[in-house]
């Protein structure tokens, strides 16, 4: 096995793992400091139903079941070409939320967001962390651009949308 770590900024990393010649990449990790409480950055976070209002990328999200801290989510989005997946995700406590597939296009699809009060509470420090494999090929643009560019979008979308709120 070959492990390539590429640092994209100074909150961004991306890992690529290549074994006998496939390709399990992204891994990846964005950290950001959000000018919201950690209270509602979660609240935006579990909005799934919103997603499509803030996440250009996300054509649909549905939740499937929720019981609790814990939902099935079904979202079809667009990075270069439609994807289509459900998670699993559980809220673990006010600031820890994570994420494992159920079914979809990928093979994994792993995740967190971890929330740090700052500031007193005023602020959160957000880690955002995710652990995808592909359930086809995908040429390396493909998956640079997901890296690169869509995931620390997202994480910059998420901060926004919580900014937003808590001016309003």
């Amino acid at each position: 096995m070959v492990v390539v770590v590429v640092v994209v900024d100074a909150a961004v990393v991306a890992v690529a793992a290549v074994v006998e010649g496939d390709i399990l990449m992204p891994a990846a990790r964005h950290q950001t400091l959000i000018d919201a409480s950690p209270e509602l950055v979660m609240s935006v976070i579990t909005d799934f139903a919103a997603y499509p209002q803030f996440l250009p990328e996300m054509k649909n999200s549905k939740i499937i079941r929720e019981d609790n801290d814990e939902w099935d989510v079904r979202f079809a989005v667009r990075v270069v070409r439609d994807f289509s997946y459900t998670l699993r995700l559980k809220k673990r406590g006010p600031l820890l939320l994570d994420w494992k597939l159920v079914e979809g296009t990928f093979k994994v699809n792993d995740g967190s967001w971890v929330l740090t009060a700052v500031d007193d509470g005023a602020k959160t420090d957000a880690v955002y962390s995710i652990d995808l494999q592909l359930g086809m090929f995908v040429p390396g643009n493909i998956l640079r651009t997901l890296v690169e560019r869509s995931l620390p979008d997202t994480v910059s979308r998420f901060k926004a949308e919580a900014e937003r709120r808590a001016r309003d």
